[in-house]
């Protein structure tokens, strides 16, 4: 099997509105919910949600304790860090705002591709990207 990046953690206030979000609004799996505990033995849950058909997907980590707190939607301090790319930009984008998603910026075209900012439910800056439009 080839080495690849399984799982990176996104902290966030709750379980279940953050699984709403990734799977209702962005079209993600849920690929995992089980009891958990943490290393001083309370409960917790394991939560993997993971775009279709991708092989690294997003563990959601209930924030635990004032660091972890402060950290929920600035876990990039500010920058832009995640980005998912999707086939159908204009499919994707329109979904996302009739479920409301926070956009920073407006689609605009890129050498990478067509491409957007916006906000998860934590707060987190994203970018949508696709395809670019033909000319």
């Amino acid at each position: 099997m080839p080495t690849h990046i399984e799982l990176v953690t996104l902290i966030v206030a709750e379980y279940d509105p953050a699984i709403a979000f990734f799977v209702d609004v962005l079209g993600f799996k849920l690929v995992e919910d089980s009891p958990a505990s943490t290393n001083d033995g309370r409960a917790k849950r394991w939560v993997v949600v993971r775009p279709p058909n991708a092989t690294t997907g997003l563990l959601l980590a209930r924030a635990d304790g004032a660091e972890q707190v402060a950290a929920v939607g600035d876990q990039n301090t500010g920058r832009l860090g995640f980005f998912l790319r999707v086939d159908d930009f204009s499919v994707s984008y329109e979904r996302m705002q009739r479920a409301g998603v926070t956009f920073l910026t407006t689609p605009r075209d890129e050498p990478y591709g067509r491409v957007v900012v916006f906000r998860d439910i934590a707060g987190n800056k994203w970018d949508l990207l696709g395809p670019r439009r033909s000319a």
